[in-house]
């Protein structure tokens, strides 16, 4: 039988006095709690309980036992109650780490509505462009843009995919030739993110044509906010995800080009560890992102955010 139950049998029947009342309060019939009694009684080798027909009272051992074990029982319960509360109402800390851009124009601008949500949910977020490892960092959260991780242990679930734009500032295009075909990048001054997926080498597709430009940047960088500022700055063209250059793009900082070809697609994701239960604060942190991007991105920079 379950040596914790049986303290729980012995505990509750003390507090009663009253071993039928004990039962009803645990939810098992009398002669369920009798056993209980019975088996810690026999495995400990004592009496810890008299009774007769009229009342129960404890033993000198029992006692002792209530003594010692009561506050043990008492705090487990607690624990039991402060993590079951957890599961409704998530509390603690969230670490969370994603790139600079993204933190900067969807995690920041959602933290105080997802606060008002889970008032007791603290959040920790670290900016990087490179994966660090969870364990080793302390990592709850990744939001990422590769599709697969090397580890197992990692699940993915999906954002969406959003689309990549070449643009310029006009003070660039003012004194450069406007490209009108791919090729015509090569003779251009290119910014480049050096953390892309083959970064030197960009393919554009128009209906069922592809082109593949080598390019030799005049600047690469491996965060997202250089190459923009660099772009807003006059120095060239820079390959990035929409939703960073939307907002530039919109009050005519960024001039968009070759909008009649397509960029691959960049695909972000949540990351987190494999856990036979995936804490709350993790469940509720990636629903309510994935809510949020759905709800305020401009229309045309994602192409499936999931639903």
């Amino acid at each position: 039988m379950d040596r914790l139950l049986q303290l729980e049998v012995f505990s509750k029947t003390a507090e009663l006095g009253s071993l039928s009342k004990a039962a009803e309060a645990l939810r098992m019939s009398n002669a369920a709690a009798s056993r209980h009694l019975s088996a810690l009684e026999e495995r400990l080798a004592v009496r810890l309980i008299e009774r007769n027909t009229r009342r129960l009272w404890l033993t000198e051992a029992g006692q002792e036992l209530l003594e010692r074990c009561g506050p043990v029982l008492s705090e487990l319960a607690e624990a039991e109650d402060i993590v079951s509360d957890r599961a409704l109402s998530p509390q603690g800390t969230l670490r969370v780490t994603s790139s600079l851009s993204f933190a900067v124009i969807y995690l920041a601008p959602m933290l105080p509505a997802f606060r008002a949500r889970y008032p007791k949910l603290n959040m920790q977020i670290t900016t990087a462009n490179r994966y660090p490892d969870f364990i080793e960092a302390g990592i709850d959260v990744a939001i990422r843009t590769r599709e697969q991780e090397p580890d197992s242990n990692i699940i993915v679930r999906r954002i969406g995919q959003m689309r990549r734009v070449l643009a310029a500032a006009p003070s660039y295009l003012a004194s450069h030739d406007l490209p009108e075909q791919p090729a015509d990048l090569a003779r251009h001054n290119m910014l480049v993110y050096n953390l892309a997926n083959d970064p030197y080498s960009l393919r554009l597709r128009k209906g069922n044509g592809t082109q593949t430009i080598r390019l030799t940047p005049t600047l690469d960088s491996n965060d997202g906010q250089v190459i923009r500022g660099a772009a807003l700055a006059g120095l060239g063209i820079l390959i990035q995800p929409l939703y960073i250059v939307q907002s530039d793009i919109a009050a005519g900082h960024l001039m968009p080009i070759l909008m009649d070809w397509e960029l691959p697609l960049l695909t972000m994701n949540v990351a987190y560890q494999n856990r036979a239960g995936l804490p709350a604060k993790i469940r509720v942190f990636s629903d309510f992102l994935v809510t949020y991007i759905r709800e305020h991105s401009e229309p045309g920079i994602w192409i499936d955010a999931t639903k």
